[in-house]
């Protein structure tokens, strides 16, 4: 089994002073950069999605704005085995090269962390089962918001608490970033990069 990690819209409009911060997303973005430093350590390919919003109505991750940008502290690295690929839908997989990607490196196994877990997470989880892919989320590298049901507020821990309880045991295994590494072994210090990764 091939390993891929995928990191799901790691964009500034998701984290503060962007035009959707999320509950806990400073959280995820730490436990994401612990999950990729182990990665890059092991050689393991990184996979970078980037939402770009083309819907009439968007209010966030606009073409050409800094809130569409990766953020500073998760930025793909080309003198690495890392690939960019940009999405305009909560599943990774419509409209984009992912599958292709997948199929073409002989990867078979996602290790999924990224934002919003009741959206693109949830989304691209349910597609990759479906492409018969075997999935592991990182549930504390991964955040999400408050959302609403029939004018009752739904806290962003329990929208987080849900989704991973319907995903749990059928479409992914559900694990913390501790028990990622863990699995692997100690992590190494990876060097900055000097050039961003390449768009598949």
């Amino acid at each position: 089994m091939k390993t891929a990690l995928l990191l799901i819209d790691f964009q500034n409009d998701y984290f503060s002073n962007g035009k959707m911060p999320l509950e806990k997303g400073t959280e995820a973005l730490q436990k994401a950069q612990e999950a990729v430093q182990l990665a890059r350590s092991k050689q393991m390919p990184i996979i970078h999605i980037q939402h770009v919003s083309t819907r009439p109505d968007a209010t966030y991750f606009l073409p050409c704005t800094t809130g569409v940008e990766f953020h500073a502290n998760l930025q793909p690295q080309s003198n690495r085995n890392e690939t960019i690929i940009k999405k305009h839908y909560p599943n990774s997989f419509k409209d984009t090269t992912l599958l292709n990607y997948l199929t073409k490196n002989k990867i078979d196994h996602l290790v999924i962390a990224g934002l919003m877990t009741h959206l693109c997470i949830d989304a691209t989880v349910r597609a990759a089962y479906d492409l018969n892919f075997t999935c592991t989320v990182l549930y504390d590298a991964c955040a999400t918001k408050n959302l609403e049901f029939h004018n009752a507020l739904i806290p962003a821990s329990n929208v987080q608490g849900a989704c991973f309880a319907t995903l749990q045991n059928l479409y992914a295994n559900i694990i913390s970033t501790r028990e990622f590494i863990q699995s692997f072994g100690t992590a190494t210090s990876a060097q900055p990069a000097k050039e961003d990764a390449a768009i598949a």
